[in-house]
């Protein structure tokens, strides 16, 4: 684990995004027939939301514990990415790619970028007396 955490957070992060987006990929598979796109990607995102919170407040950005401040930000920031900016990018994808999933995989490429500068930035922010705050 102590190799682990010498990672670069851009490293760790990408990490902890496959085993995310396998959760969130895997769910969505399942119940986007039954449920449709937009419900299917709600419940698949949440689980891999949840998953995403603990995982990179603790060890991706090395967050000392979990506050309800940090959850509040993260849901309105990972909400935004994946309840909004992911369905209408798949919507948008599937005018000139099929199936569905490659869609769904795309729009996640776009939601990995915005989710780590809105974490790193927002959620998780160095503050100037953390050691390496200006790497």
């Amino acid at each position: 684990m102590r190799l682990l955490r010498r990672l670069p957070p851009q490293v760790r992060f990408a990490g902890v995004g496959v085993v995310n987006t396998a959760l969130d990929v895997g769910l969505f598979w399942l119940l986007h027939v039954p449920l449709g796109i937009t419900l299917a990607n709600l419940v698949s995102t949440s689980a891999g939301m949840t998953f995403s919170f603990v995982v990179n407040g603790l060890f991706t950005f090395d967050a000392a514990r979990l506050t309800l401040r940090h959850a509040l930000l993260f849901v309105a920031t990972t909400g935004a990415t994946m309840w909004v900016l992911q369905p209408l990018v798949i919507h948008a994808l599937l005018w000139v790619v099929d199936p569905v999933i490659v869609a769904k995989v795309l729009a996640i490429g776009c939601s990995l970028v915005v989710n780590f500068a809105a974490y790193r930035f927002v959620v998780w922010p160095r503050r100037a007396a953390e050691p390496g705050a200006g790497a």
